[in-house]
C-alpha cells in the first residue's frame, strides 16, 4: 500500500497528515480554517485519497502559517507514499465546471517541481481564508510532492467557486497521475528515472 504518516512541529505549527494514495477518500480534516478544511475534504474526495490532517497552526497570527505548512507536510507525504513511481500514468489533466467557473489543473510527477498558477482576481477574503494563501499552499505542495503543476482558472466572478473548482480538478488531476498502469514496465520516463 502507498501510504505515508508524517508529523512536523515548529514555533507556528504543530502538523500531523497521513495519507494513502490508494484509499476511496475518506477524510478527517482540521486545520480550525472553515474554508481550507473544505477544500482538503475535496481535494481528499475527488482525488480518492485517504486524508487526515490536524493543524495546530498561530492563527491568532493568521492562517498563512497554517495554510503553507500544511502543504509542506502533505507534499512530503505524498512524495514519500509515491515512493519510485514505477507503473504510474505519472501525467493527470483535469477540468472541473463549478457554476460560472471552469478551472484546469495538469501536473506531471516529475519530481522536477514548479508551479504555474493563474487564477484571475479574487476576492481578499473567502470567510475567513485569505485567498492568498491558496496560492502558498499550491506551491508548497508541488515543490514538497514533486510535481510540476499549472493551474489555470478559464473564466469565472465567484471566488469561492473558482478555488473550489481548482481543488477538485486537482483532485481529479491526481487520481489519474498516481493510478498503476499495466502496461507501464519500471518508471514512465524515457530517462529510466524521475
Amino acid at each position: 500500500m502507498r501510504q505515508s504518516a508524517i508529523k512536523r512541529k515548529t514555533a507556528e505549527t504543530t502538523l500531523s497528515i497521513k495519507l494513502n494514495l490508494d484509499g476511496s477518500g475518506k477524510h478527517n480534516i482540521d486545520t480550525n480554517i472553515g474554508f481550507f478544511d473544505h477544500m482538503l475534504t475535496l481535494l481528499s474526495v475527488h482525488s480518492l485519497i485517504d486524508l487526515d490532517v490536524k493543524c495546530i497552526g498561530d492563527i491568532e497570527v493568521d492562517g498563512h502559517h497554517s495554510v503553507e505548512d500544511t502543504g509542506i507536510v502533505l507534499g512530503d507525504a505524498f512524495m514519500q507514499a509515491i515512493g519510485n513511481r514505477q507503473g504510474i500514468k505519472r501525467y493527470g489533466t483535469f477540468y472541473i465546471p463549478m457554476d460560472e467557473s471552469l478551472a484546469m489543473v495538469s501536473l506531471d510527477i516529475s519530481n522536477r517541481p514548479y508551479l504555474v498558477y493563474e487564477v484571475g482576481d479574487l476576492a481578499p477574503m473567502i470567510g475567513s481564508f485569505d485567498s492568498e494563501l491558496a496560492e502558498e499552499f499550491f506551491r508548497a505542495f508541488a515543490v514538497h510532492a514533486g510535481l510540476t503543476l499549472h493551474i489555470k482558472v478559464l473564466y469565472g466572478k465567484n471566488s469561492h467557486h473558482k478555488i473550489e473548482a481548482v481543488f477538485k480538478a486537482l483532485g481529479h488531476a491526481l487520481r489519474e497521475a498516481v493510478e498503476n498502469d499495466p502496461k507501464v514496465q519500471g518508471v514512465p520516463s524515457s530517462k529510466g528515472v524521475l
